[in-house]
C-alpha cells in the first residue's frame, strides 16, 4: 500500500475498474469487504498505487492496472499459434495485427485445432495460465473415428501412459455416437502438446475433429473462428482469482 500522500483513493480505482459507484465503494471499504496486498482495508482515505496493488474485494481479484488487456479469440483450424512465422504461414499474430498493445499467446493449440486462446499483455497472468499447478481446467470438443466404448472411457478416467508420462482426463463424457463417429467432451489441465489427441488415440479412436471451448471460467461461446472479444468486468476478475492472483 502506499503512504497517504501517494496514489489514487482505492474507492475511485474500484469505480474505475468497473466494480462499483464511488459511494457503493466507499460501503464496500467500510464494511471490510476489500483487501489491499493482503491487508483488510476499511479506510476511506486509503490511496494505492493501481499498476502494483494487489486488490480483493470479497476474495475476488480486482485487476486495476491501466493497459491490461486479456482477449479471447477463436483460433481457426490451420493458423499457428505463433505472433509472427518465418516460414509465411498465417498465425493468430496476423488476427491481432490491427491493435495497439503487444500480446502474446497464452499457451498454444496446434494448426489443427479450432477454439478457445486467450492472449494478454500481463506476463504473470500468462505464467500461471500456462503452468499445470495452478490447474485451470480446459475444456475440448472431440469428434473421434469409430462408436468409442465405455473400456476407453474408463481408461481414459482412470489414466493412461504415454511416451512422456501418465495422464488422466479430470473428466470425460460422450456427448453423442452417431454411426462411425462420436463426439466426446474431455476436461483436463495439462498443457502438454497434442494431449487430448495423443489421449484418444493411444485408446484406439483417432481424433478427426478438435475444439477447445473453455480455460476455467473463459468460455467460447458463440465467437466466430477468426474474431476475438475483450475479457472484462466479472469474466476478467474470475480469470485472475482462478489462477490465485
Amino acid at each position: 500500500m502506499d503512504s497517504p500522500e501517494e496514489g489514487i483513493r482505492l474507492q475511485k480505482v474500484l469505480a474505475q475498474a468497473g466494480i462499483a459507484s464511488r459511494r457503493a465503494a466507499e460501503a464496500l471499504i467500510a464494511e471490510g469487504r476489500v483487501s489491499v496486498d493482503g491487508q483488510t482495508v476499511t479506510e476511506l482515505g486509503t490511496r494505492v498505487d493501481p499498476v502494483s496493488a494487489v486488490i480483493h474485494v470479497d476474495g475476488e481479484r480486482v485487476p486495476t492496472a491501466p493497459g491490461l488487456v486479456v482477449v479471447a479469440m477463436n483460433k481457426p483450424r490451420g493458423v499457428v499459434t505463433a505472433m509472427s512465422d518465418d516460414r509465411g504461414r498465417e498465425c493468430v499474430g496476423d488476427l491481432v495485427a490491427v491493435r495497439e498493445e503487444r500480446l502474446f499467446h497464452v499457451g498454444r493449440l496446434d494448426a489443427d485445432t479450432e477454439g478457445l486462446l486467450l492472449l494478454t499483455n500481463d506476463g504473470e497472468l500468462a505464467n500461471r495460465l500456462g503452468h499445470p499447478s495452478h490447474e485451470v481446467a480446459k475444456t475440448y470438443r472431440a469428434t473421434v473415428r469409430g462408436s468409442i466404448s465405455k473400456q476407453a472411457i474408463r481408461d481414459l478416467r482412470t489414466g493412461v501412459e504415454l511416451e512422456d508420462g501418465p495422464i488422466a482426463c479430470d473428466k470425460i463424457r460422450v456427448i453423442q455416437r452417431v454411426g462411425d463417429r462420436s463426439l466426446v467432451e474431455v476436461v483436463l489441465h495439462s498443457g502438454r502438446n497434442r494431449i487430448v489427441r495423443r489421449m484418444l488415440d493411444f485408446v484406439g479412436y483417432p481424433v478427426i475433429d478438435l475444439v477447445r471451448t473453455d480455460i476455467g471460467p473463459i468460455s467460447l461461446g458463440h465467437l466466430k473462428p477468426g474474431h476475438v472479444r475483450e475479457i472484462e468486468g466479472a469474466e476478467l476478475r474470475a480469470l485472475y482469482t482462478a489462477v490465485g492472483m
